[in-house]
């Protein structure tokens, strides 16, 4: 696994740069498909009406709409970034449906989160873990924040444990993403996602990681053929 470094605020740079076109992009490069594992982590994340729950690295908002849509009028989603300009897409973005939704987005860090001990109901991350400078401290605070019992799902990619698959998805980052993204000039900041998942822990790695920052049952879910996963996590 490569361990070389990233910082924090060479991420955050490179979110507030895409932030324009980054919905558009993940419609694109996934054929929709992202729409489709967003649901899946909503659901495993067990949110419920009536619950608060948290969207760690939100970004442009999927997730945390998709957790309101769930927790209804009685519940509370707090979406968190450190890319002000994905949260001002992503607060524009509710706006332009024309419904309430019990969201409050939050500018913080997912590596000290602004919430107290025993907070939430459910949590979700999307594409955020794997940019964190961090992983066992981001783990470590959606563990922190958690109610006991309660569930977190983490959306992100995956390394495939098919050589074919493995090939494919090297494939498809470096004929598909990388050219897409370079009509809208932004080829170095797409070009990140393969030395990231590099650094990315394996699906059994992420497991131990989460055990060790006290998660009583850690499940990794393979999907989308593998070159997606989610990990389901129990306080």
């Amino acid at each position: 696994m490569n361990t070389e470094p990233i910082t924090s605020d060479s991420v955050r740079a490179l979110f507030d740069r895409i932030a324009p076109v980054y919905d558009q992009l993940n419609n694109w490069l996934s054929l929709g498909q992202h729409r489709i594992w967003k649901r899946m982590a909503v659901k495993w994340s067990a949110a419920k009406p009536g619950d608060t729950c948290l969207d760690v690295c939100c970004g442009s908002g999927d997730l945390a709409q998709l957790l309101a849509e769930q927790v209804g009028k009685t519940g509370q989603i707090y979406g968190v970034d450190f890319s002000p300009e994905q949260l001002a897409i992503a607060r524009q973005r509710v706006q332009d449906r024309f419904i309430e939704l019990p969201i409050i987005w939050v500018e913080g860090d997912a590596l000290n989160l602004p919430f107290p001990e025993q907070f939430f109901d459910a949590a979700t991350m999307g594409y955020g873990l794997r940019n964190v400078t961090d992983i066992p401290r981001a783990l470590q605070e959606i563990h922190r924040v958690l109610k006991p019992g309660s569930k977190a799902a983490i959306l992100d990619f995956n390394h495939p444990d098919s050589p074919q698959v493995q090939a494919f998805q090297q494939w498809y980052l470096d004929t598909i993403v990388v050219p897409t993204a370079k009509q809208f000039g932004l080829t170095n900041e797409y070009a990140y996602i393969a030395p990231s998942l590099d650094r990315f822990p394996t699906r059994s790695q992420q497991i131990t990681l989460a055990q060790q920052v006290g998660f009583s049952t850690v499940t990794h879910y393979p999907i989308a053929g593998g070159t997606m996963g989610v990990l389901v996590l129990i306080k």
